[in-house]
């Protein structure tokens, strides 16, 4: 921009508002949180020394001779009507409105205490947690980046070989290879390998009731997180029960509907598959637990059904193995599952 333009616009407008500021008696006071002077540096005019002494504006009642003066600035912290104005000023805001005075972990006097900690304590949704102007608290900020983080890894990482083999799990893989073929083509993680049709042919029960199957998902945290309790009371209460289980195994790189393979090949009267939830920014250790009776390939999704949320902060891990039991049992006797079994149920 042409700096002789820039000049020229400034001091216009700074002697515009000088003279506004002194046209009424009213404007006194306010006139006084203006600074006495304003230079302004001349990028073209030097002394024969080379020095550039700028231009300098002094308000229009009060100048000065010498433009080179040092002028101080008015003190107008100490205005007697600086602190009067804004009194009135708040005075007409409505309590809504009213400027919300914020500590590190939220809001430090809300319009309604009571009913914002009942909403608190019905989500972990991030609401209530204050903002500094109109962004997000630094504390807040921060909190976001970490569990943005924690989803990343959620997604990318790996389930703990030792887990696998405690639970005496041996794994498959789908048509996927990689993660990101993973994320960007849902279809091949629906599908069996040749090598994985082969191994689990050759190592699991044939026509089981109950086959449990696991997969880390979206999630590999969720499996590393809950799959021991799930896993372990899912095993207890259909023993009770006194249903036959076949042989569970881990597929990586699972998507739901690969449970229709899995149909094909063994045979059960019902699939469960534990699996990784997609991590959201409240938690990246959900698992999922679907259920589909006699699952084969063309399965529509009306025909699974889903216990979600399992993790310490939804649905305990142990609480859902017992519950899985009780579905299944109901999905047996119906021979139905899904929008199916709602529709028999009556």
């Amino acid at each position: 921009m042409n700096p002789e333009l820039v000049e020229t616009i400034t001091k216009l407008i700074v002697e515009k508002l000088q003279t506004v500021y002194h046209l009424s008696d009213e404007a006194d006071d306010t006139a006084k949180l203006l600074p006495e002077s304003v230079k302004l540096w001349n990028t073209k005019s030097h002394d024969e020394n080379g020095k550039n002494h700028g231009f300098t504006f002094e308000h229009a009642s009060e100048r000065k001779e010498d433009s080179d003066q040092l002028v101080k600035f008015s003190d107008y912290t100490s205005a007697p009507n600086v602190t009067e104005q804004k009194e009135k000023a708040e005075s007409k805001k409505s309590p809504v409105q009213c400027e919300e005075q914020m500590v590190q972990d939220g809001i430090e006097q809300p319009f309604n205490q009571e009913e914002l900690e009942s909403l608190i304590s019905k989500t972990p949704a991030r609401i209530g947690v204050g903002r500094a102007g109109l962004r997000p608290k630094t504390s807040t900020w921060l909190k976001f980046r970490y569990d943005h983080a924690a989803a990343v890894d959620a997604v990318y990482g790996n389930v703990n070989e030792e887990l696998l083999k405690s639970l005496d799990l041996f794994k498959v893989n789908t048509l996927v290879t990689e993660k990101e073929v993973y994320i960007r083509r849902p279809d091949m993680g629906r599908k069996l390998s040749d090598e994985a049709k082969n191994m689990i042919s050759s190592k699991c029960v044939k026509s089981p009731t109950v086959q449990i199957v696991v997969s880390d998902g979206l999630s590999s945290k969720a499996i590393d997180a809950n799959l021991e309790d799930v896993f372990l009371s899912l095993q207890q209460s259909l023993k009770s029960i006194g249903l036959d289980v076949g042989t569970p195994f881990f597929i990586e790189k699972g998507r739901v509907a690969v449970m229709d393979d899995i149909g094909e090949l063994l045979r059960p009267k019902i699939v469960v598959l534990l699996i990784g939830e997609r991590p959201g920014l409240v938690s990246a250790e959900s698992l999922s637990a679907y259920l589909c009776y006699e699952p084969r390939i063309g399965t529509i999704e009306a025909d699974r059904m889903v216990i979600s949320n399992i993790h310490k902060g939804g649905i305990p891990p142990v609480e859902a193995g017992a519950y899985l039991g009780t579905i299944i049992q109901k999905v047996l006797k119906y021979e139905a599952s899904g929008v199916s079994l709602v529709q028999k149920e009556g």
